[in-house]
């Protein structure tokens, strides 16, 4: 990834942003890219999604958040709300009128939480395996006594990936998270239209989370696109056409 292509901003004191920006045309609302946990702006949907974005001169925009990829900070530090922030100054800076927002597992809850706050600009939103609140299905569904202990007495256990190394799980994230930012408990009072992608051979995030979602969301138009033997990831060409078609539909006047 040396050859890697991107810019980099500044918003906060020590903080430095790495991003990828198309401005299209004003045919189109924008596209912003939200990643997922320990993931970057390299993978599968991000690329394409530019790509095919760029091909109808529609504005888009990928980032990394703090401790990921090409951003600054480390990895351990971040938490939701940092994270959020990083979206925040992203959306704020980069992009400019009505946008779509794409948020790929955290990236999804990301993108909800963005969306409360930045009401008047987001034209709609789309998740894929989205995984709001999924703190607390580490916390209570997925580690064990041994991490539970680790992380009570070290404030970081490690949660085996199917995708590369162990998540460094901290307890400041999780603590953070459960103080500031749940959803599933309560109404979402997102207006705007949703679309939901989820597969449901999904081992990471269970699909019954986007039927959770639908149910929380204030919005009146919401669908969920089921994939049968669709995987958490959704990376497949297949998969892809699914996303471009969510994106193209919600684009349309």
């Amino acid at each position: 990834m040396s050859d890697f292509l991107y810019s980099t901003f500044s918003p906060r004191a020590g903080v430095s942003l790495a991003y990828r920006r198309f401005e299209g045309g004003e045919d189109f609302p924008g596209v912003i890219f939200l990643g997922g946990f320990k993931s970057d702006m390299t993978g599968g949907k991000a690329t394409f999604l530019e790509e095919a974005c760029t091909a109808r001169n529609q504005s888009f925009v990928r980032f990394d958040y703090t401790g990921h990829g090409f951003s600054s900070g480390v990895f351990e530090d971040g938490m939701i709300g940092s994270w959020l922030q990083d979206a925040l100054d992203v959306f704020d800076t980069l992009t400019t009128g009505p946008q779509i927002v794409v948020g790929s597992s955290m990236g999804g809850w990301i993108s909800l939480l963005l969306a409360l706050k930045r009401k008047e600009r987001v034209h709609g939103l789309i998740g894929i395996a989205a995984a709001p609140d999924f703190s607390e299905d580490i916390l209570h569904h997925e580690l064990t006594d041994t991490q539970k202990a680790e992380l009570e007495e070290k404030g970081i256990t490690y949660k085996p990936s199917d995708y590369g190394d162990p998540y460094p799980i901290t307890k400041k994230l999780l603590d953070e998270a459960r103080e500031n930012h749940l959803l599933l408990h309560d109404k979402i009072n997102i207006t705007c239209p949703v679309r939901l992608l989820h597969g449901k051979q999904d081992d990471a995030v269970p699909w019954q989370k986007s039927e959770r979602i639908k149910q929380k969301l204030v919005s009146k138009d919401v669908q969920i696109t089921w994939v049968d033997d669709g995987d958490h990831r959704l990376s497949r060409d297949q998969d892809l056409a699914l996303l471009d078609a969510a994106v193209r539909a919600l684009s349309r006047p």
